[in-house]
């Protein structure tokens, strides 16, 4: 996986440089997948995903948000997650869409989503309604949990902080990723050991690809966002089929808003996966194959791929 090189970049408006891939099967194509990570992630963390989809005779287009990744990042200090609105994720999605998916993917088209790159999906979706033929979230960002401190504080903090000139800086507990500091045990993300180890082997071979904390800018930011795509009727026109894979020790997004979403969209099924934590494809075998039966049957179902 990952033979030779499958990257490339494009330019975006505001000369930001996006980096992406494309990895083709060698037959004739079932169809393609444009697989969108979410926060801190990159391509290379999803080379196992990508396998399954190419073995399903499925060509998968991906590309690095702008902010992570080997993508531009927008401050001096490259470990700050931040980004100024989200209409610069969406702005970056339409660019790919139209200049790499659009022209030479095979149909039916498919977006798989993680985490907040399922809630910038739904956004692009709000203005492309059938901008792809189906769409799977996993684990999707509709909502996130702020613990220890409680939503409304973290709202206004964010929002305050942004204001005054701050949003440049980190939130508090956030800083520079230190490889030394991940942990498998107390972590919210994979009861997988492995799966655990997926991103911090290739911060290893490529430090270049590390992120660290958020900032305000980035808090205030989403905060905005969740309340767009949370409003009545924002989801209400996309027909496209959708399924929703939630975690069942979910501790990072809300659960609860997965589910209102879900029942907002006129074609969306909602499944939980017992067991799996925040990032099901990175999850323990069994976890695992739970997703991908489910799936599978939402792809050759609904989209009409081939089993």
């Amino acid at each position: 996986m990952f033979h030779g090189n499958p990257f490339n970049y494009l330019t975006a408006p505001d000369n930001v440089s996006i980096r992406y891939g494309v990895w083709r099967t060698p037959a004739d194509p079932a169809g393609s997948a444009v697989v969108l990570s979410g926060r801190f992630e990159f391509m290379e963390k999803y080379r196992g995903v990508i396998r399954r989809l190419n073995r399903r005779g499925i060509d998968v287009y991906s590309f690095d948000w702008r902010g992570q990744g080997l993508s531009t990042r927008p401050l001096p200090n490259r470990h700050k997650g931040h980004v100024g609105d989200y209409g610069e994720y969406i702005a970056d999605l339409d660019l790919f869409m139209d200049r790499v998916v659009d022209p030479t993917a095979a149909g039916p088209r498919l977006l798989l989503t993680h985490s907040m790159g399922g809630h910038i999906a739904l956004r692009w979706l709000r203005r492309r309604p059938r901008g792809a033929d189906g769409l799977v979230l996993v684990s999707p960002m509709i909502d996130i949990r702020t613990a220890p401190f409680p939503k409304p504080l973290a709202r206004r903090l964010a929002r305050t902080a942004r204001r005054l000139g701050f949003e440049d800086a980190y939130v508090p507990g956030a800083g520079d990723y230190v490889l030394a500091d991940e942990r498998f045990p107390g972590n919210r993300l994979t009861a997988d050991p492995e799966g655990f180890l997926v991103s911090k082997r290739e911060i290893v071979r490529n430090p270049g690809l590390a992120l660290g904390g958020v900032t305000y800018g980035w808090l205030a930011a989403t905060f905005d966002s969740i309340d767009q795509l949370t409003a009545p009727g924002h989801v209400s026109a996309i027909p496209i089929p959708a399924l929703l894979v939630g975690a069942g020790k979910e501790q990072v997004v809300s659960v609860p808003a997965q589910r209102r979403i879900c029942r907002e969209l006129p074609d969306c099924r909602f499944v939980e996966i017992p067991g799996g934590r925040h990032e099901l494809l990175m999850e323990t075998d069994a976890v695992k194959a739970r997703f991908w039966a489910v799936f599978d049957r939402f792809r050759v179902r609904r989209l009409g791929m081939p089993p």
